[in-house]
């Protein structure tokens, strides 16, 4: 091993991610070629610099308000294939679900479903209205960008008109969901009923400049090439350059069993993948401060790990979960001592936040 090169290397991305100077193309890609430890190494004291020692984490539920959904994307296994399994959430059930999560000292609801024509914006008005009246104090980090760009086009509205109107009955944030990759030549392959990358980039910028904040994930793992990761990354980068309204960047790999990918793709990705994109998203982002952990589709050993690889927030509680099982992955909540306890093994502090990153 030239430990003088690879020195140099760690110099050198530490001191351009330190000075918020963009990668090109070709010094991103050159990241795929270093050994694990030496971009754990790089990302980790990028990591150290910007957010210190302390790792925050939430108390949310994931609600999935409905399983009905024209988009029928390939890497999915939770749309409704037949009218006898689908469904929609009463408002009373939802409410409920909030209820319960607020009772346990939760902070944030993120309610996703599907593209659904019969759901109107009225729905959702009607919905986050009722949740901030009963529960004013929850962070409602709700609706995908596709699903924000379905709702206007079936509305006759534009984005910002559906933002406006979705703002003003309650919603404060909008998640990440939707981007799996963000290249054009993966999303007509795996997602081509849904919006393009070129659209969900139009609507965070369109929240952004409206002054709401949003995460932003990729799904990996899949059909996806490097250079489809790093075009993915450089996206992002660039908005953030742009408005700074991310708060946080989640990358998480692709499950997929029960899916109509899993005839060619069969297991996930290893956790030495996960684990090197998830450093390189955290040498690339030079103005995302918060890269999150996914023990979702990982566990909470490789989430220890993904701590000294760049992450500084171990994810949420999560409550409740519905699309990621879909694919088959086994899930149970977290509770909050079992990630103070993983957190603090590990030798590091920890604190609840809240969607804004603001710790509680």
């Amino acid at each position: 091993m030239n430990t003088d090169y690879y020195s140099e290397c760690k110099d050198y991305y530490v001191e351009k991610n330190q000075a918020g100077a963009d990668l090109s193309f070709k010094e991103a890609l050159h990241l795929f070629e270093l050994p694990l430890p030496v971009i754990g190494g790089i990302a980790d004291e990028i990591r150290r610099t910007k957010c210190g020692e302390l790792v925050t984490f939430v108390v949310d539920r994931n609600i999935s308000y409905t399983n009905r959904c024209v988009s029928r994307c390939k890497f999915c296994a939770f749309y409704a294939k037949t009218e006898e399994e689908s469904y929609i959430l009463s408002k009373e059930e939802i409410l409920r679900k909030v209820k319960e999560t607020v009772d346990v000292g939760g902070t944030q609801i993120l309610i996703q479903g599907g593209l659904t024509p019969e759901i109107g914006i009225e729905w959702f008005e009607d919905l986050f209205s009722a949740i901030k009246d009963k529960f004013p104090g929850v962070q409602l980090h709700s609706l995908s960008s596709p699903e924000i760009d379905f709702i206007a086009r079936n509305e006759g509205l534009s984005i910002r008109e559906t933002l406006e109107r979705l703002r003003k009955a309650g919603l404060d944030s909008l998640p990440g969901g939707g981007a799996e990759m963000l290249s054009d030549s993966v999303r007509k392959v795996i997602s081509p009923n849904k919006v393009s990358a070129d659209g969900w980039i139009e609507v965070m910028e369109t929240a952004h400049g409206m002054g709401m904040k949003t995460t932003a994930t990729m799904m990996f793992g899949h059909i996806e090439h490097n250079e489809d990761i790093v075009e993915h990354l450089f996206r992002i980068r660039d908005l953030q350059n742009k408005t700074g309204g991310f708060t946080a960047f989640i990358p998480w790999t692709f499950q997929p069993k029960n899916t109509e990918l899993y005839d060619i793709i069969k297991e996930p990705v290893s956790a030495t993948r996960y684990l090197q994109v998830l450093a390189i998203a955290r040498i690339v982002l030079h103005s995302v401060k918060n890269i999150q952990a996914s023990w979702l589709t990982q566990d909470f050993e490789v989430d220890k790990l993904a701590l000294f690889f760049g992450a500084n927030d171990f994810g949420g509680t999560i409550l409740e979960e519905h699309v990621v099982t879909a694919a088959g992955k086994e899930y149970k909540p977290a509770k909050v001592e079992e990630i103070v306890k993983a957190v603090k093994s590990v030798g590091r502090p920890v604190a609840q936040r809240d969607t804004w990153y603001e710790v509680l």
